[in-house]
């Protein structure tokens, strides 16, 4: 039986692939046959050295000392992966982001894409093939404006450049598609949900379910799953997804009430 769904023969870039989501996609896009490269600040003890590369992407130097190092380990980039983002802001609102809070947000979330779609996807351009995936959430269209308002701007922001780079590259062979997901149980979250049961006075179901009802409701009920996550990428990485392009594809077990 043919497989459904191979990536053989790929050279893949993945951002921020040491935790969650991202980890999730390494293993899964090397289970798939894929040639694998990933970067963060700091390799975990578990990530083969071959398969990484030390730099700090909020830096135009760490951006490209990673693309140099896809040039030199995997002879260029077929497929790229941005999963680097997050937020570090302190709640309060938009009155207490400073001018320095918003650049730390845009500098995780945003510049790091823009940087390496700059370097690498000239290439892919010029040999008429390849994906890029841009990790978005779905705080661009639900931001929680407590605590997370700079990090949904630049999610945002990385939507909207997204789709014009698509508009851009696609006609030249290249595909550009979004993933945006909603809550994920990676270790952060469980955390999270730990520390708010805590301050609640109740177990970590409990602590899940104010974090559901602070996104307004999860109708299936959970949140998803880093291999879930990765499994949606890498169908839209794949040849079987050779018709997509320009869109935003949503995993949030239903968060988002209206498309």
């Amino acid at each position: 039986m043919t497989d459904f769904l191979n990536l053989r023969g790929k050279r893949a870039l993945i951002t921020g692939g040491t935790k969650g989501a991202g980890a999730a996609t390494v293993s899964l896009f090397r289970e798939l046959g894929a040639q694998v490269l990933t970067t963060a600040r700091a390799r975990p003890e578990y990530l083969p050295e071959e398969l990484f590369v030390e730099a700090d992407l909020t830096s135009e130097e760490g951006s490209a000392i990673v693309a140099e190092a896809a040039r030199r380990r995997l002879g260029g980039v077929d497929i790229m992966i941005h999963m680097l983002g997050g937020s570090s802001a302190a709640g309060g609102g938009f009155s207490a982001l400073t001018d320095a809070e918003w650049q730390k947000e845009l500098s995780l979330n945003l510049f790091p894409a823009v940087r390496l779609d700059r370097l690498l996807v000239p290439d892919m351009v010029a040999r008429g093939s390849g994906v890029v995936v841009h990790v978005t959430s779905i705080q661009r269209v639900l931001p929680l404006p407590e605590s997370t308002t700079a990090y949904a701007a630049a999610k945002a922001a990385l939507s909207t450049y997204s789709k014009a780079m698509s508009k851009e590259v696609s006609p030249k062979g290249v595909r550009v598609v979004r993933v945006s997901p909603g809550w994920i149980a990676t270790e952060s979250s469980i955390r999270l949900a730990e520390r708010l049961a805590t301050q609640a006075g109740t177990d970590l179901e409990g602590g899940k379910k104010i974090i559901m009802d602070g996104l307004g409701g999860i109708p299936l009920g959970r949140p998803a799953e880093p291999e879930e996550v990765a499994n949606l990428i890498a169908f839209l990485a794949s040849d079987r997804a050779a018709s997509i392009t320009g869109t935003e594809h949503t995993i949030d077990g239903g968060t988002v009430p209206t498309a």
